[in-house]
Protein backbone atom coordinates (compact mmCIF):
# COMPACT_ATOMS: atom_id res chain seq x y z
CA UNK A 1 0.00 0.00 0.00
CA UNK A 2 1.25 3.36 -0.66
CA UNK A 3 0.30 6.92 -1.36
CA UNK A 4 0.89 8.59 -4.38
CA UNK A 5 2.30 12.09 -5.20
CA UNK A 6 2.65 14.34 -8.63
CA UNK A 7 4.44 17.61 -8.28
CA UNK A 8 3.84 20.05 -11.11
CA UNK A 9 3.51 17.24 -13.69
CA UNK A 10 3.46 18.52 -17.14
CA UNK A 11 3.15 15.93 -20.26
CA UNK A 12 3.60 18.13 -23.84
CA UNK A 13 3.49 16.43 -27.43
CA UNK A 14 5.19 18.67 -29.19
CA UNK A 15 4.04 22.05 -29.34
CA UNK A 16 0.43 21.00 -27.41
CA UNK A 17 0.66 20.78 -23.46
CA UNK A 18 -1.47 17.77 -22.43
CA UNK A 19 -1.56 18.28 -18.93
CA UNK A 20 0.09 21.28 -17.19
CA UNK A 21 1.36 21.63 -13.93
CA UNK A 22 -0.33 18.91 -11.90
CA UNK A 23 0.30 18.80 -8.15
CA UNK A 24 -1.99 15.88 -6.90
CA UNK A 25 -1.82 13.77 -3.11
CA UNK A 26 -3.55 10.27 -3.50
CA UNK A 27 -3.60 9.48 0.38
CA UNK A 28 -2.24 5.23 0.84
CA UNK A 29 -5.73 3.53 0.89
CA UNK A 30 -7.71 6.44 -0.97
CA UNK A 31 -10.02 6.17 -3.88
CA UNK A 32 -9.26 9.38 -6.06
CA UNK A 33 -11.68 9.68 -8.79
CA UNK A 34 -9.95 11.53 -12.05
CA UNK A 35 -12.80 12.55 -14.21
CA UNK A 36 -13.50 14.82 -17.34
CA UNK A 37 -14.71 15.54 -21.05
CA UNK A 38 -12.42 13.31 -23.64
CA UNK A 39 -9.14 15.01 -24.12
CA UNK A 40 -9.11 16.59 -20.63
CA UNK A 41 -5.85 15.31 -19.95
CA UNK A 42 -6.68 12.52 -17.02
CA UNK A 43 -5.59 9.35 -18.64
CA UNK A 44 -2.43 10.79 -19.71
CA UNK A 45 -1.93 11.85 -15.95
CA UNK A 46 -2.53 7.81 -15.22
CA UNK A 47 -0.04 6.70 -18.05
CA UNK A 48 2.18 8.69 -16.23
CA UNK A 49 1.45 7.22 -12.78
CA UNK A 50 1.56 3.94 -14.66
CA UNK A 51 4.98 4.88 -16.17
CA UNK A 52 3.30 4.48 -19.94
CA UNK A 53 4.18 7.66 -20.99
CA UNK A 54 7.45 10.02 -20.12
CA UNK A 55 7.19 13.39 -18.07
CA UNK A 56 8.20 16.44 -19.51
CA UNK A 57 8.75 17.93 -15.86
CA UNK A 58 7.91 17.59 -12.92
CA UNK A 59 8.02 14.54 -9.96
CA UNK A 60 5.78 10.91 -9.42
CA UNK A 61 6.20 9.72 -6.14
CA UNK A 62 4.92 6.23 -5.05
CA UNK A 63 5.49 5.33 -1.75
CA UNK A 64 8.62 7.49 -0.41
CA UNK A 65 10.19 6.71 -3.99
CA UNK A 66 10.32 8.64 -6.74
CA UNK A 67 9.79 6.81 -9.95
CA UNK A 68 10.32 9.15 -13.20
CA UNK A 69 13.20 6.82 -14.69
CA UNK A 70 11.27 3.66 -13.42
CA UNK A 71 10.10 0.75 -15.73
CA UNK A 72 6.22 0.09 -15.19
CA UNK A 73 7.40 -3.74 -14.22
CA UNK A 74 8.77 -1.85 -11.19
CA UNK A 75 6.38 0.49 -10.03
CA UNK A 76 4.30 -2.15 -8.22
CA UNK A 77 1.39 -0.69 -9.94
CA UNK A 78 -1.50 -2.72 -11.37
CA UNK A 79 -3.71 -1.38 -15.08
CA UNK A 80 -6.97 -2.45 -15.86
CA UNK A 81 -7.57 -0.97 -19.12
CA UNK A 82 -10.92 0.14 -21.24
CA UNK A 83 -10.53 -3.21 -23.39
CA UNK A 84 -9.56 -5.77 -21.07
CA UNK A 85 -6.26 -6.89 -22.95
CA UNK A 86 -6.55 -10.64 -22.47
CA UNK A 87 -4.83 -13.63 -24.01
CA UNK A 88 -7.83 -14.85 -26.01
CA UNK A 89 -6.43 -18.18 -26.36
CA UNK A 90 -5.65 -18.24 -22.45
CA UNK A 91 -8.17 -19.53 -19.47
CA UNK A 92 -9.47 -17.26 -16.86
CA UNK A 93 -6.74 -19.08 -14.76
CA UNK A 94 -3.77 -18.62 -17.04
CA UNK A 95 -4.71 -14.63 -17.91
CA UNK A 96 -4.96 -13.93 -13.96
CA UNK A 97 -1.40 -16.35 -13.27
CA UNK A 98 0.17 -14.83 -15.89
CA UNK A 99 2.14 -12.14 -14.48
CA UNK A 100 2.69 -13.93 -11.34
CA UNK A 101 4.57 -16.47 -13.44
CA UNK A 102 6.43 -14.06 -15.73
CA UNK A 103 7.78 -12.81 -11.79
CA UNK A 104 8.63 -16.42 -10.85
CA UNK A 105 6.36 -17.12 -8.28
CA UNK A 106 5.74 -20.53 -6.94
CA UNK A 107 2.86 -22.67 -8.58
CA UNK A 108 0.93 -22.86 -4.96
CA UNK A 109 1.50 -19.22 -4.68
CA UNK A 110 0.08 -18.45 -8.23
CA UNK A 111 -2.92 -21.33 -7.46
CA UNK A 112 -3.60 -19.40 -3.65
CA UNK A 113 -3.65 -15.74 -5.11
CA UNK A 114 -5.77 -16.57 -8.40
CA UNK A 115 -8.65 -18.38 -6.21
CA UNK A 116 -8.37 -15.70 -3.48
CA UNK A 117 -9.35 -13.32 -6.39
CA UNK A 118 -12.13 -15.54 -8.04
CA UNK A 119 -13.34 -15.93 -4.62
CA UNK A 120 -13.27 -12.38 -3.95
CA UNK A 121 -15.04 -11.15 -7.76
CA UNK A 122 -17.11 -14.57 -7.70
CA UNK A 123 -15.84 -16.29 -11.06
CA UNK A 124 -14.88 -19.15 -9.44
CA UNK A 125 -16.66 -21.29 -11.86
CA UNK A 126 -15.04 -19.30 -14.71
CA UNK A 127 -11.63 -20.14 -14.26
CA UNK A 128 -11.58 -22.72 -17.14
CA UNK A 129 -13.05 -20.50 -20.08
CA UNK A 130 -11.55 -18.96 -22.57
CA UNK A 131 -12.18 -15.05 -23.11
CA UNK A 132 -14.60 -15.31 -25.76
CA UNK A 133 -16.78 -17.47 -23.68
CA UNK A 134 -17.33 -14.81 -21.15
CA UNK A 135 -20.01 -11.48 -21.39
CA UNK A 136 -18.70 -8.10 -21.01
CA UNK A 137 -18.98 -7.81 -16.98
CA UNK A 138 -17.43 -11.39 -16.69
CA UNK A 139 -14.11 -10.04 -19.06
CA UNK A 140 -13.69 -6.79 -16.96
CA UNK A 141 -13.84 -9.17 -13.45
CA UNK A 142 -10.73 -11.21 -14.77
CA UNK A 143 -9.13 -8.08 -16.16
CA UNK A 144 -9.83 -6.73 -12.12
CA UNK A 145 -8.89 -10.32 -11.05
CA UNK A 146 -5.70 -10.05 -13.18
CA UNK A 147 -4.48 -6.62 -11.02
CA UNK A 148 -5.68 -7.87 -8.00
CA UNK A 149 -3.18 -11.27 -7.34
CA UNK A 150 0.07 -9.04 -8.33
CA UNK A 151 -1.01 -7.44 -4.67
CA UNK A 152 -0.02 -4.60 -5.98
CA UNK A 153 0.53 -0.75 -3.71
CA UNK A 154 -1.67 0.98 -6.21
CA UNK A 155 -4.89 0.26 -8.61
CA UNK A 156 -5.20 2.00 -12.18
CA UNK A 157 -8.36 1.85 -13.98
CA UNK A 158 -8.46 3.54 -17.11
CA UNK A 159 -11.77 4.07 -18.02
CA UNK A 160 -12.57 0.29 -17.03
CA UNK A 161 -16.22 0.06 -17.50
CA UNK A 162 -16.81 2.27 -20.98
CA UNK A 163 -17.75 -0.72 -23.02
CA UNK A 164 -19.86 -2.33 -20.61
CA UNK A 165 -24.29 -1.75 -21.23
CA UNK A 166 -25.89 0.64 -18.91
CA UNK A 167 -27.30 -1.96 -16.35
CA UNK A 168 -23.93 -3.75 -15.83
CA UNK A 169 -22.39 -0.56 -16.01
CA UNK A 170 -24.37 0.41 -12.24
CA UNK A 171 -23.61 -3.40 -10.99
CA UNK A 172 -19.59 -3.26 -11.66
CA UNK A 173 -19.74 0.19 -10.15
CA UNK A 174 -21.03 -1.44 -6.95
CA UNK A 175 -18.62 -4.34 -7.32
CA UNK A 176 -15.29 -2.28 -7.54
CA UNK A 177 -16.65 0.08 -4.72
CA UNK A 178 -17.07 -3.11 -2.80
CA UNK A 179 -13.69 -4.84 -4.00
CA UNK A 180 -12.09 -1.52 -2.57
CA UNK A 181 -13.50 -2.02 0.86
CA UNK A 182 -12.32 -5.62 1.18
CA UNK A 183 -8.59 -5.18 -0.11
CA UNK A 184 -8.04 -1.52 0.94
CA UNK A 185 -5.40 -0.62 -2.04
CA UNK A 186 -4.69 2.80 -3.18
CA UNK A 187 -6.66 3.31 -6.39
CA UNK A 188 -6.72 6.04 -8.97
CA UNK A 189 -9.17 5.83 -11.31
CA UNK A 190 -10.23 7.35 -14.82
CA UNK A 191 -13.43 8.22 -16.40
CA UNK A 192 -15.23 10.32 -18.24
CA UNK A 193 -18.61 9.45 -16.15
CA UNK A 194 -19.12 12.30 -13.59
CA UNK A 195 -22.03 9.67 -12.50
CA UNK A 196 -19.58 6.81 -12.27
CA UNK A 197 -17.10 9.62 -10.15
CA UNK A 198 -19.50 10.46 -7.84
CA UNK A 199 -20.83 6.90 -7.02
CA UNK A 200 -17.08 5.75 -6.70
CA UNK A 201 -14.72 7.92 -4.93
CA UNK A 202 -13.81 9.59 -1.57
CA UNK A 203 -12.51 12.31 -3.64
CA UNK A 204 -12.91 13.96 -7.42
CA UNK A 205 -10.41 15.68 -9.27
CA UNK A 206 -12.16 17.40 -12.30
CA UNK A 207 -10.04 18.27 -15.03
CA UNK A 208 -10.49 20.25 -18.00
CA UNK A 209 -7.91 21.13 -20.50
CA UNK A 210 -5.17 19.73 -18.76
CA UNK A 211 -5.52 21.71 -15.78
CA UNK A 212 -7.13 20.55 -12.62
CA UNK A 213 -10.41 22.46 -11.69
CA UNK A 214 -11.33 21.10 -8.39
CA UNK A 215 -10.30 18.09 -6.11
CA UNK A 216 -13.05 17.41 -3.01
CA UNK A 217 -15.50 14.58 -1.99
CA UNK A 218 -18.46 14.23 -4.18
CA UNK A 219 -20.70 16.14 -1.77
CA UNK A 220 -18.64 18.70 -2.08
CA UNK A 221 -18.34 19.01 -6.08
CA UNK A 222 -22.11 18.90 -6.18
CA UNK A 223 -22.67 21.56 -3.41
CA UNK A 224 -19.73 24.01 -3.78
CA UNK A 225 -18.63 24.22 -7.24
CA UNK A 226 -15.70 26.29 -7.83
CA UNK A 227 -16.17 27.09 -11.17
CA UNK A 228 -18.54 27.18 -13.93
CA UNK A 229 -17.08 24.06 -15.45
CA UNK A 230 -17.50 22.58 -12.46
CA UNK A 231 -21.16 23.22 -11.38
CA UNK A 232 -22.01 22.18 -15.14
CA UNK A 233 -19.96 18.77 -15.22
CA UNK A 234 -21.30 17.66 -11.74
CA UNK A 235 -24.42 16.99 -11.08
CA UNK A 236 -26.84 14.71 -13.74
CA UNK A 237 -29.06 16.51 -15.39
CA UNK A 238 -26.76 19.50 -15.47
CA UNK A 239 -27.08 22.88 -13.86
CA UNK A 240 -29.08 25.63 -15.61
CA UNK A 241 -27.17 28.94 -16.22
CA UNK A 242 -28.86 31.96 -16.72
CA UNK A 243 -28.10 36.14 -17.47
CA UNK A 244 -29.33 37.98 -15.13
CA UNK A 245 -28.35 41.25 -13.42
CA UNK A 246 -27.67 41.20 -9.23
CA UNK A 247 -30.08 44.36 -8.15
CA UNK A 248 -30.02 46.22 -4.91
CA UNK A 249 -32.90 48.12 -3.22
CA UNK A 250 -32.95 48.86 0.66
CA UNK A 251 -32.56 45.47 2.65
CA UNK A 252 -32.39 43.29 -0.38
CA UNK A 253 -30.99 41.72 -3.23
CA UNK A 254 -32.44 40.29 -6.16
CA UNK A 255 -31.31 38.41 -9.24
CA UNK A 256 -33.22 40.27 -11.87
CA UNK A 257 -33.09 37.45 -15.06
CA UNK A 258 -32.78 38.94 -18.43
CA UNK A 259 -36.00 39.47 -19.55
CA UNK A 260 -37.54 37.32 -16.76
CA UNK A 261 -38.49 37.01 -13.48
CA UNK A 262 -37.31 38.98 -10.41
CA UNK A 263 -35.82 36.55 -7.77
CA UNK A 264 -35.23 37.42 -4.48
CA UNK A 265 -31.60 36.62 -2.54
CA UNK A 266 -31.56 34.66 0.54
CA UNK A 267 -30.61 36.90 3.45
CA UNK A 268 -28.02 34.36 4.32
CA UNK A 269 -25.80 35.00 1.00
CA UNK A 270 -26.58 38.76 0.63
CA UNK A 271 -23.45 39.47 2.33
CA UNK A 272 -21.42 37.65 0.09
CA UNK A 273 -22.58 38.92 -2.85
CA UNK A 274 -23.26 42.76 -2.48
CA UNK A 275 -20.25 43.23 -3.94
CA UNK A 276 -21.55 42.69 -6.99
CA UNK A 277 -24.30 44.43 -7.22
CA UNK A 278 -25.54 46.37 -10.42
CA UNK A 279 -23.21 43.65 -11.96
CA UNK A 280 -23.76 41.46 -15.05
CA UNK A 281 -23.70 37.50 -13.37
CA UNK A 282 -24.87 33.88 -13.73
CA UNK A 283 -26.95 32.46 -12.07
CA UNK A 284 -26.80 28.64 -12.08
CA UNK A 285 -29.33 26.15 -10.55
CA UNK A 286 -29.87 22.99 -10.40
CA UNK A 287 -33.11 21.45 -12.12
CA UNK A 288 -33.72 19.38 -8.84
CA UNK A 289 -33.70 22.51 -6.98
CA UNK A 290 -36.41 23.80 -9.45
CA UNK A 291 -40.14 22.17 -8.73
CA UNK A 292 -43.32 22.44 -8.72
CA UNK A 293 -45.11 25.08 -6.27
CA UNK A 294 -45.77 23.46 -2.98
CA UNK A 295 -47.15 25.89 0.26
CA UNK A 296 -43.93 27.25 1.89
CA UNK A 297 -43.06 29.76 4.77
CA UNK A 298 -42.51 33.69 2.93
CA UNK A 299 -38.73 33.35 4.58
CA UNK A 300 -38.10 29.95 3.31
CA UNK A 301 -36.13 31.10 0.35
CA UNK A 302 -38.68 29.66 -2.20
CA UNK A 303 -38.82 32.23 -5.34
CA UNK A 304 -42.33 31.91 -7.17
CA UNK A 305 -43.18 32.54 -10.92
CA UNK A 306 -45.21 31.10 -13.86
CA UNK A 307 -43.96 29.72 -17.03
CA UNK A 308 -45.13 27.81 -20.14
CA UNK A 309 -43.79 23.92 -20.37
CA UNK A 310 -42.23 23.51 -23.74
CA UNK A 311 -40.87 20.03 -23.35
CA UNK A 312 -42.34 16.93 -20.85
CA UNK A 313 -39.78 14.02 -20.38
CA UNK A 314 -41.33 11.23 -17.84
CA UNK A 315 -38.21 9.76 -16.25
CA UNK A 316 -40.12 7.70 -13.43
CA UNK A 317 -40.00 8.86 -9.97
CA UNK A 318 -39.48 12.91 -11.44
CA UNK A 319 -40.30 13.83 -15.13
CA UNK A 320 -38.25 16.77 -16.41
CA UNK A 321 -39.76 19.81 -18.42
CA UNK A 322 -38.23 22.46 -20.25
CA UNK A 323 -39.56 25.73 -20.60
CA UNK A 324 -38.55 29.25 -21.38
CA UNK A 325 -37.19 31.38 -18.24
CA UNK A 326 -36.65 34.67 -19.87
CA UNK A 327 -34.50 34.53 -22.26
CA UNK A 328 -32.93 31.41 -21.92
CA UNK A 329 -35.00 27.66 -22.03
CA UNK A 330 -33.85 25.54 -18.76
CA UNK A 331 -35.14 22.61 -17.00
CA UNK A 332 -37.18 21.68 -13.95
CA UNK A 333 -37.69 18.01 -12.17
CA UNK A 334 -41.05 17.73 -10.45
CA UNK A 335 -43.49 15.20 -9.66
CA UNK A 336 -44.90 13.38 -12.30
CA UNK A 337 -48.47 13.79 -11.10
CA UNK A 338 -47.51 17.58 -10.60
CA UNK A 339 -45.98 18.11 -14.50
CA UNK A 340 -48.14 19.94 -16.96
CA UNK A 341 -48.39 19.03 -20.82
CA UNK A 342 -46.68 21.10 -23.29
CA UNK A 343 -48.26 24.26 -23.95
CA UNK A 344 -49.63 24.51 -20.83
CA UNK A 345 -49.00 27.26 -17.93
CA UNK A 346 -47.03 25.68 -14.81
CA UNK A 347 -46.50 27.24 -11.11
CA UNK A 348 -43.07 26.74 -10.24
CA UNK A 349 -40.56 27.61 -8.01
CA UNK A 350 -36.57 28.00 -7.26
CA UNK A 351 -34.91 27.11 -3.86
CA UNK A 352 -32.50 30.46 -4.00
CA UNK A 353 -30.69 29.21 -1.00
CA UNK A 354 -29.13 26.44 -3.70
CA UNK A 355 -28.66 29.15 -6.10
CA UNK A 356 -24.71 29.94 -7.57
CA UNK A 357 -24.01 33.03 -8.71
CA UNK A 358 -21.01 33.06 -11.54
CA UNK A 359 -18.80 35.85 -12.65
CA UNK A 360 -19.28 35.59 -16.28
CA UNK A 361 -15.79 37.52 -16.38
CA UNK A 362 -13.86 34.68 -14.78
CA UNK A 363 -16.19 31.63 -14.74
CA UNK A 364 -15.80 31.55 -11.09
CA UNK A 365 -18.39 30.48 -8.78
CA UNK A 366 -18.55 33.75 -6.37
Amino acid sequence: MAEVILKRVRKTFGKTVAVHDVDLRVADKEFVVLVGPSGCGKSTTLRMVAGLEDLSAGEIYIGAQMVNDMPPKDRDVAMVFQNYALYPYATVYENMAFALRVRKYAKEEIQRRVEAAAETLGINDLLDRRPKQLSGGQRQRVAIGRAIVRNPKVFLFDEPLSNLDAKLRVQMRTEIKQLHQKVGTTILYVTHDQVEAMTLAQRIVVMNAGKIEQIGTPQDMYERPQSRFVAGFIGSPSMNFIPCILTESPGRLAVQVEGGPVLPVPPSRMDRYRRYAGKEMVLGIRPEHCVEYRPHDEDSGMAEFQARVEVVEPLGMDTMIHFRFGARQISSLVDPYAAKEAGEPMHLMIDMRKMHLIDPKTDKVV
